[in-house]
């Protein structure tokens, strides 16, 4: 070997690249793109589908609202009502509005939980005073419903408020 330098310039060297970084640098910029307009493409869909999700929650409860208006003309005709309307007829006409309320409520989904000789479950019911058991196989009974409670399609809205049987003093 000698100690001059090579005679072969850089220039005449072979390429084993062959312009490969090049065309790796664009299909790098290409997918940088691709992937910045898919990022964008699921954004625009998110958004909309949350729009979309809302829109058709606020067009549910509107359905809901217009059978409950109806029921709401009725107690505004019962209270327009003439004074001198006879107390049965009263009763009678109120009757009616609770039924259709009632009925109202129950095609969306509230169910109405009047739990009175069941036994007392503290995930649906609210003991809101205790009783002595008239005999050991009523203990932990419910006897009595102070205020009904409601699911609404299976979910617990409001606990019944009861009163409960109970032994606990008397052993």
């Amino acid at each position: 070997m000698s100690a001059e330098p090579s005679s072969r310039a850089e220039s005449t060297q072979p390429s084993f690249g062959g312009g490969r970084e090049a065309t790796l640098e664009n299909e790098v910029a290409e997918l940088k793109d691709r992937h910045l307009r898919l990022a964008a493409e699921f954004d625009n869909y998110r958004k909309r589908i949350t729009r979309e999700r809302s829109e058709l929650s606020d067009r549910a409860q509107a359905s809901f609202v217009a059978k409950l208006l109806d029921v709401l003309d009725d107690m505004d005709r019962l209270v327009a009502s003439d004074p001198a309307t006879p107390l049965p007829s009263l009763r009678a006409g109120l009757s009616a509005v609770d039924r259709k309320l009632s009925k109202e409520l129950e095609d969306a989904g509230v169910e109405r939980i009047d739990p009175v000789g069941t036994p007392f479950d503290p995930s649906q019911h609210e003991a809101v005073s205790t009783v002595p058991a008239p005999d050991r196989s009523r203990d932990q009974e419910v006897s009595a419903t102070f205020a009904p409670g409601y699911r609404f399609k299976g979910v617990l809205v409001r606990p019944a408020r009861v009163q409960v049987y109970s032994d606990q003093g008397k052993r």
